[in-house]
């Protein structure tokens, strides 16, 4: 337990500016929907679908191979080195070529579209954004790997922050006309400066790289890489679907209005599983580096295992909390974001299970076969690519969020059974199963009792979510 609490302390401190500062972005939400057009909203969302695909490209794994790497080499100054050398090199290549083919890209993204809602200047801000991130993922990777937990923080917390009060600056005090450019612009100006506050990172660059060493991270991460697209798929392919597969109704005037109003509805809604995404994020951020130097020790399967009970049993308690008090949260999105409200427990349970697939995956990275979680997430993809296809024409997105919960719940299940064949390890399945099906039964419960008065449903909700903390704390699963 020592090592579990050690593992608590190491995720408090990462996701304090991650779910404080997120969670304060979280009311960016109703700032952005009750002051910018339905469409508007989708244009960017879809954005950051696509920009989510380039952030893979442009890292190649290289972050995950670093911290690999850096448990076994004796010259990490070297594994830095040549990381950073690497990741410096491909991303001048990527702006420079962006740029100079910046019309073919940009008349790209718009695709389908019957007018261009993709404009240069919004390409621009993202080649920009793209790039400072990307030169941020080793120095961020090294903070990590020298457990400078508090270092890490600050530096995410001033990102964060800045993002959040340059919004609030555009949208309540210079109100400029167009509120994407503004979004974009938030997000760039918190790029820069916190590139700028890696600077004592960047200073201990030196070119004493190793030719031999990339060929070895390469081979490691760029598995990596096509998992993490093919994650990427499962993660944000429906933004883009709904883009181009979506049925337009007859007698629609404006068609690229309407497809941009279902991304914006369809994106709103899904920023309430936002609570639960937060916890995973910061999950990852401690739990990578904390499972690998840990992977040698002769009891690092029982870890794991204890690990992924409580880390499972507490996804569980934050479904059931956003679902508990739903008829609350709902006023974050403005009035006509609600239509989608029905998309809510289906991605979160579909987020639950990406959670567990999280921690599952630990196997392929620990005995160097990542080329398995590239099979894994290859075939999440081709479920997340063909159910698309055929439900979205016909469900909308609604038929994306249903997608979305059948692709992770399979790539937890393929990422379960590969891992007891190759690496085994002794999870409380049963068990675990009990919980996570006793908090759907519940949510059922909250969502047929027939209580109509807010304040009486709020209460009888609390005391069912009460219910079932109180029993998980109380469970020989937690307490073993």
């Amino acid at each position: 337990m020592s090592e579990i609490k050690k593992l608590a302390s190491q995720t408090t401190i990462y996701g304090i500016p991650t779910i404080l500062g997120r969670f304060l972005n979280y009311f960016l939400v109703p700032l952005q929907t009750y002051n910018m057009p339905v469409s508007d909203y989708g244009v960017v969302n879809t954005f950051y679908a696509y920009a989510s695909f380039m952030m893979i490209l442009l890292t190649y794994g290289m972050e995950t191979a670093f911290f690999r790497y850096s448990q076994e080499e004796k010259a990490k100054k070297v594994v830095y080195n040549t990381a950073m050398l690497s990741l410096f090199s491909t991303t001048f290549i990527f702006f420079l070529i962006t740029f100079i083919f910046i019309n073919p890209l940009t008349n790209l993204m718009n695709g389908n579209l019957a007018s261009n809602v993709f404009s240069n200047k919004y390409v621009l801000m993202f080649l920009l954004i793209l790039s400072f991130d990307a030169l941020r993922a080793i120095p961020y990777a090294k903070l990590r790997v020298e457990q400078k937990a508090k270092r890490f923080a600050i530096i995410k917390s001033v990102d964060i922050f800045t993002n959040i009060g340059c919004n609030l600056l555009f949208f309540l005090v210079i109100k400029p006309k167009d509120l994407i450019s503004a979004i974009f612009l938030s997000n760039l100006i918190a790029s820069v400066v916190s590139f700028v506050l890696l600077t004592p990172q960047y200073l201990q660059f030196r070119l004493n790289f190793s030719l031999s060493l990339l060929k070895k991270m390469l081979k490691y991460g760029l598995p990596v890489m096509i998992g993490g697209l093919a994650g990427m798929i499962n993660e944000t392919f429906d933004r883009i679907a709904l883009q181009h597969l979506i049925a337009i109704p007859k007698g629609c005037i404006d068609s690229s209005k309407y497809i941009m109003n279902q991304i914006g509805i369809y994106s709103g809604c899904y920023k309430f599983a936002i609570l639960m995404t937060l916890f995973i994020q910061a999950f990852k951020f401690a739990a990578e580096p904390f499972f690998f130097s840990k992977m040698k020790n002769a009891d690092a399967k029982q870890t794991y295992s204890k690990v992924m009970s409580v880390y499972t049993v507490f996804l569980c308690i934050v479904f059931l909390a956003v679902m508990a008090y739903i008829d609350v949260l709902k006023y974050f999105v403005e009035e006509k974001y609600r239509v989608g409200l029905m998309i809510v427990p289906v991605l979160l349970i579909a987020n639950l299970c990406l959670g567990v697939y999280y921690n599952l995956s630990i196997w392929y990275k620990v005995i160097d076969k990542t080329i398995y979680g590239a099979y894994i997430t290859i075939a999440g993809a081709v479920i997340t690519l063909v159910l698309n296809y055929f439900s979205v024409p016909i469900f909308g997105y609604m038929g994306a969020a249903w997608t979305t919960l059948i692709c992770y719940f399979a790539i937890m299940v393929i990422c379960y059974f590969c891992g007891q064949k190759f690496y085994p390890i002794n999870y409380p399945i049963k068990q675990l199963s009990f919980y996570f099906l006793l908090a759907i039964i519940l949510y059922f419960v909250m969502k047929l009792l027939p209580i109509e008065h807010l304040l009486l449903r709020l209460a009888a909700n609390t005391v069912i979510l009460a219910g079932y903390i109180f029993l998980t704390l109380k469970s020989k699963l937690l307490r073993s």
